[in-house]
């Protein structure tokens, strides 16, 4: 396929926005930002209440000497292990004494539920001992792997604020839990139909069933963080692909939601990815004001993230700012991860007025090549870095396998919001591009601090840029530049999490079980490498100057013993 680029729009660049961007104060602090949000909530000053700390969505929280040497087997530096389920990917969450972890029923916790009977399990334990303290159950769909894949469990993570607990279960149900579960003898409610009331036994305020109620068809599985902003509660539905993925069985069912957290009601949807879904939609929405706009993001399973306004309209339906495709239009989707196109699986996150993203597929898909975007909020309507025209010169609509086919036009947008974009970069200047010079497909979110943009992606490279100074000697096809790229650490082994940043150092796990850490530093400074003795799918946190890491099948709680 010829596509030819217009050159009528040439000088439209997405430098402006980084003039822009760069004129704001380099001391920007993510973690004294996520300090002032979290006192905002009915938990602790230094707890980590929900995926990425915060509704921003970067992984920075405060901590003080957190250790940078540990050692599963003899137990150097290990307060405490509890057993998981036999696979885990929800990222650990910490607050008010009690630390939250999803996965599937491996360990066997509840009498009625033995290891043996497959559930999406979201375990509680004490925080300060690793007790076992309850457990919400989720039994597998009588549809099977289409929508419930056998022992993948609960992938993503709740968010708490005071007594109160909110998550997606694998059955597609976004539930709200009591933090005390049962142990407080009391049946909260209004829903009060629970199959036992043993105090091991999650106690659920309401559950939103969004199969049944919304008509929506989840691919696999349902995997949605969700996060909050006052009282209205955001989440991904997971609409997706069947069994055949080429259909999409339900494509006028909602993708996004926005709930009052307290009832459960249902306050606006949106349905725009529809039919242009390309697998299925596991990312996690993503909050945040921008010159006084509130903006609520979603990563759509058509790989354009989609803001919104979190009001809604007033109708019950979605109010869009802006929306951004973050593949190049001449990409083109392929069955078995054999194309160009991807998806977004990661969060968006927020640092100081930007926001950033990556893309990636489906891990079984296998590596790729990637692109991360830094996308400036500001602007409204179709914010992309390219339009696609028909020979006539006639705006295209979005199609789903491959946006630009033969004898169309792709122009740069003059209203593009893309302030860089990083897909590869000549770090030597050698004039070629080596592997460890390319961003590869991710399905990990960045984290951002001290104006450097940490992510790992699923080729085993992590990477390290910078989040305002674009490189102005590069110039990507679509008009953007790349961002000044530091430096590429090759793990050797593929990585499913994101990275942690606290302190001065930066941490982050493969599925060898390694965790790297490394100086937070323009240049490459390797303080330590840990192995945790299984694959770390997951996350590590901080909170309450302890790390937190989940390996495939056990907790860990690390750091000094008092």
């Amino acid at each position: 396929m010829k596509l030819r680029f217009s050159l009528a729009l040439a000088a439209v660049v997405a430098a402006g926005a980084m003039t822009e961007s760069s004129a704001q104060d380099k001391g920007f602090d993510p973690t004294a930002a996520a300090s002032k949000f979290i006192s905002t909530l009915k938990v602790g000053a230094k707890d980590w209440p929900m995926w990425g700390g915060t509704n921003s969505r970067n992984n920075t929280p405060d901590g003080k000497g957190i250790v940078t040497k540990w050692d599963v087997e003899s137990g150097e530096n290990i307060k405490w292990k509890a057993n998981l389920g036999s696979q885990t990917y929800g990222n650990p969450v910490v607050a008010n004494g009690k630390v939250y972890v999803g996965t599937n029923n491996g360990a066997g916790y509840i009498k009625r539920y033995p290891s043996s009977v497959d559930l999406g399990c979201l375990l509680c334990f004490d925080e300060k001992t690793g007790e076992f303290l309850w457990q919400h159950s989720s039994p597998k769909l009588p549809t099977g792997r289409v929508h419930d894949w056998p022992l993948q469990g609960i992938c993503c993570s709740p968010a708490v604020d005071g007594n109160r607990v909110w998550y997606v279960t694998s059955r597609g149900e976004v539930v709200c839990c009591d933090a005390e579960g049962f142990r407080d003898g009391e049946n909260d409610g209004p829903f009060k139909t629970e199959p036992n009331e043993d105090k091991y036994e999650a106690d659920i305020i309401w559950r939103y069933d969004m199969m049944a109620a919304l008509g929506v068809s989840q691919h696999n599985m349902c995997s949605c963080s969700v996060t909050f902003a006052g009282d209205v509660l955001f989440v991904h539905t997971a609409n997706g692909v069947d069994e055949s993925h080429i259909n999409i069985p339900a494509p006028e069912a909602a993708s996004f939601i926005a709930m009052d957290r307290n009832t459960g009601k249902v306050l606006w949807s949106d349905k725009s990815p529809g039919i242009n879904i390309l697998h299925g939609q596991w990312s996690s929405p993503t909050y945040g004001v921008f010159n006084g706009q509130e903006q609520v993001m979603f990563a759509g399973g058509d790989t354009w993230l989609y803001c919104f306004d979190p009001k809604g309209d007033g109708k019950g339906n979605a109010k869009l700012l802006w929306k951004f495709d973050c593949n190049p239009k001449e990409s083109k989707w392929i069955l078995g991860g054999r194309g160009t196109r991807n998806e977004l699986i990661a969060t968006p996150v927020i640092y100081d007025g930007m926001v950033y993203i990556s893309v990636g597929q489906d891990p079984e898909h296998g590596e790729g090549i990637g692109h991360m975007w830094c996308i400036d909020p500001n602007k409204r309507g179709d914010v992309s870095p390219t339009l696609v025209k028909d020979k006539n010169g006639k705006p295209v609509e979005h199609r789903r396998l491959q946006a630009a086919e033969e004898g169309d036009k792709v122009e740069l947008n003059p209203n593009s919001a893309a302030v860089w974009r990083y897909s590869k970069s000549d770090r030597d200047g050698n004039g070629k591009i080596d592997f460890e010079e390319t961003m590869h497909r991710t399905i990990g979110t960045v984290a951002i601090k001290n104006n450097l943009v940490f992510c790992a992606d699923y080729s085993g490279l992590f990477h390290c840029v910078d989040a305002k100074e674009i490189d102005k000697t590069q110039k990507n096809e679509d008009g953007t530049f790349p961002p000044k790229a530091y430096w590429t650490y090759d793990m050797f082994a593929a990585s499913w999490g994101s990275p942690l940043i606290v302190e001065d150092k930066v941490y982050m796990g493969d599925e060898d079980g390694d965790i790297v850490i490394f100086e937070l530093s323009k240049k490459q400074k390797q303080i330590a490498e840990v192995n945790m003795g299984n694959a770390v799918y997951s996350t590590p946190v901080v909170a309450n100057d302890t790390l937190f890491i989940a390996n495939k099948s056990v907790l860990f709680a690390i750091g000094k013993k008092e």
